[in-house]
């Protein structure tokens, strides 16, 4: 039997206590469970720190990993950055013999795959921290008051969350009682575009987009 250690990681206290992000990977890990695993599968234990990804001492993360070794057991997680953003430390775990990951988001990944990921990202972080502190140093240097530009983008995407709720909300009407049925996500899709319901954008329905309504609803 396929077993399984399960780690979460949210950045802050203020989301630890109210679940924000949390909702999102167990969203992913169940969808990978649910299409991606072994069958049958066993769960063994679950850890979760409150913590900054910068931070690479997280006491839950070491139970979970001194679990997954003294097991053998695979540690599964919803992305990789909830590990860590460092490659340094991503490189030391995958070195690890005794250590097998697995990342819902990449569901057939292996380690020198993942590897290569977690460089790319990290690369990716760099160059949209320069590219931002660029764009303001220019528009610094054009006048502009970067506070104003600050609170315009909030409003702005203040009013695009509270459309999304309120469709969600719609939908939920519909998803709820499936859901709670014991559908699956697929075949809730499946049921809103046989209805005519169409997504926010005008498209079909994937199980990734219920998810999201779920989440959205709950």
């Amino acid at each position: 039997m396929q077993q399984y250690v399960i780690y979460t990681r949210v950045s802050t206290a203020d989301q630890g206590r109210s679940g924000l992000g949390i909702e999102a990977q167990e969203r992913d890990i169940a969808i990978y469970l649910d299409k991606f695993s072994d069958i049958p599968f066993e769960i063994i234990g679950e850890f979760r720190d409150v913590q900054s990804g910068a931070d690479n001492e997280r006491p839950e993360l070491a139970k979970g990993l001194e679990l997954v070794r003294k097991t053998g057991a695979e540690l599964l997680v919803a992305k990789l950055d909830r590990l860590s953003r460092k490659v340094s430390f991503i490189a030391t775990l995958m070195d690890d013999k005794r250590v097998k990951l697995r990342v819902a988001q990449m569901p057939q990944a292996d380690k020198f795959q993942l590897h290569i990921y977690a460089a790319l990202a990290e690369q990716e972080r760099t160059f949209i921290s320069e590219r931002t502190k660029a764009a303001l140093k220019a528009a610094k240097g054009r006048g502009v008051r970067l506070g104003g530009l600050r609170d315009k983008t909030m409003k702005r995407n203040e009013a695009i969350q509270q459309k999304a709720d309120a469709e969600a909300s719609k939908v939920m009407k519909i998803v709820g009682p499936l859901r709670a049925a014991g559908q699956t996500l697929s075949a809730i899709a499946e049921t809103l575009d046989n209805m005519g319901v169409a997504t926010s954008r005008g498209g079909t329905w994937t199980p990734t987009q219920v998810s999201r309504v779920i989440e959205r609803g709950q």
